[in-house]
């Protein structure tokens, strides 16, 4: 068995776009490490990411997220705003339901969480996580369930997690 060349990863990759229906997009509610959005820009843009909306965080444009990203924002759009609950109600008013990926009591597993055809999933801070206020505009709140004795993912790595779970919704549907 041999791995794909060039033009075999183009129609694997094809032939999973044309088997996705609904709308992804990204809430940042505060990010701020360039080399965590550098690596979550390249995510969105291999799981495509239809939108992503920045609120108080690093922009796309920083020259040490493009490092990490390697020219994938160009793949992208993408919003500047000045709050979390301002990203939300933008992301409501384009037609998605927002999701936040937090730790809160009522949290529920996201992988049972009502994500809808589109979702826009509300992303927090490195450290502190999603605004309080933030939270309380978003649709619903859903958590990674972790088996381990660390309490919590690195921001980057818990993006990709909860992009994949809601592409991979519609693979199922």
């Amino acid at each position: 068995m041999s791995q794909l060349d060039g033009t075999g990863m183009k129609r694997l990759h094809r032939e999973w776009r044309h088997r996705t229906t609904g709308r992804v997009a990204l809430i940042l509610d505060g990010v701020q490490n360039p080399f965590n959005i550098g690596s979550i820009i390249r995510t969105a843009a291999a799981e495509r990411v239809d939108h992503l909306w920045i609120a108080g965080g690093t922009a796309p444009s920083h020259e040490k997220v493009n490092k990490t990203a390697l020219g994938t924002a160009r793949y992208l759009t993408w919003t500047e705003v000045a709050t979390g609950p301002d990203a939300v109600a933008a992301a409501s008013a384009a037609g998605y339901r927002t999701v936040a990926v937090e730790l809160t009591a009522t949290a529920v597993p996201i992988h049972d969480v009502e994500m809808g055809t589109d979702v826009a999933l509300v992303i927090g801070h490195e450290d502190r996580g999603v605004t309080p206020a933030t939270i309380a505009a978003c649709d619903a709140v859903a958590f990674i369930p972790q088996l381990g004795k660390v309490g919590s993912l690195n921001v980057a790595s818990a993006t990709s997690i909860a992009i994949y779970e809601a592409r991979r919704r519609a693979w199922t549907r």
